[in-house]
């Protein structure tokens, strides 16, 4: 009799003390959202579906780096740095997603060269409005854990930090520099032995990394759109101007574009470069017809609308010549 009480006791006390151990859940991957949360030009997208897309800027990720110490032990592989192209193709997709760039590549150009090669094609001459450039700052890894009467629980947590700068190519001039944040962590654990046991989770660092670039991303995006979309004229045959780009850049028939004479240039002797005063404008042209299939062979011919270009057309000088979008 006295041993069924036993047993009837302990029974009872497992019964109140269970409640009381730590609970573990499936093991899950989370990422800490981070601001901006959207974009105001993708949320603004969302909302007006059916709105004309705007014109296209050529953009090129010209390298990331990893310049941190953790990444130097077995990130880097013989020939590059294994995060850093990471964080360029993270990027690269999150751009193209928006469907408002055209991205060169600048990465793995060399590749695309030796194909060119084997046909003995020209090699590419496509340059870029914009650069982004940038490195991965920090990176690294941290454990916690919580041990209960029964469990035990342990937390690896991945932190990344990235920056980036965009630097417009025609002036070298860096417009707008911005550092992100990420984390991401994986929590597994133990009742009374049973359980997921914790062994190394490298999908966490990937986390990080996305989490991070997520965070630069839409004001990577805004600022690039906030920047005046530029062409220029390469010639005149048939009583039309031949305008550089065409339908991949947005450029569609019956657009309406202003050509604007280039501002002297001044040198600034506090900061010793040559700075461009604004442009005057000096006529429109309109879009009648494209051709070519890529962002390197495309082009628009347009009429004239307004304006005198005789100047321009009879010496065949286009250089002082660019042209803009009407807002």
């Amino acid at each position: 009799m006295k041993k069924m009480c036993y047993v009837f006791f302990g029974l009872l006390s497992l019964v109140v003390l269970l409640p009381s151990c730590a609970t573990v859940e499936k093991p899950e991957i989370k990422a800490i959202d981070e601001k901006p949360k959207i974009s105001k030009t993708v949320q603004h997208e969302k909302a007006n579906i059916s709105n004309k897309k705007g014109l296209k800027r050529k953009v090129a990720i010209a390298r990331f780096t990893n310049e941190t110490k953790y990444g130097q032990s077995f990130f880097i592989d013989d020939n590059n740095d294994r995060i850093g192209k990471q964080v360029v193709d993270i990027l690269s997709s999150k751009l193209i997603e928006t469907e408002k760039f055209i991205l060169l590549e600048r990465a793995d150009l060399d590749k695309i060269k030796k194909e060119l090669a084997m046909e003995n094609y020209e090699p590419l001459k496509n340059m870029a409005d914009y650069l982004i450039v940038g490195s991965v700052t920090e990176f690294g890894r941290k454990d916690q854990g919580e041990v209960g009467i029964f469990s035990r629980t342990k937390r690896q947590i991945a932190f990344a930090k990235v920056h980036v700068r965009l630097i417009e190519v025609r002036t070298g001039q860096i417009l707008y520099s911005e550092e992100g944040e990420g984390e991401a962590s994986s929590e597994v654990g133990t009742v009374f032995g049973v359980g997921e046991r914790a062994g190394y989770d490298s999908a966490i660092n990937d986390k990080a990394l996305d989490a991070a670039i997520t965070n630069l991303a839409s004001n990577i995006i805004e600022n690039l759109l906030d920047r005046p979309w530029r062409s220029y004229i390469l010639g005149f045959e048939d009583g039309k101007f031949i305008m550089a780009g065409g339908k991949l850049q947005n450029i569609n028939t019956g657009d309406i574009f202003k050509v604007m004479k280039e501002g002297k240039k001044v040198k600034n002797p506090q900061t010793n470069m040559i700075i461009t005063l604004p442009g005057n404008q000096i006529g429109k042209i309109k879009a009648v017809m494209s051709v070519g299939d890529t962002p390197e062979t495309e082009v628009t011919l347009c009429d004239i609308v307004d304006g005198n270009f005789a100047e321009y057309i009879s010496s065949k000088k286009f250089n002082q010549l660019f042209i803009q979008e009407i807002n």
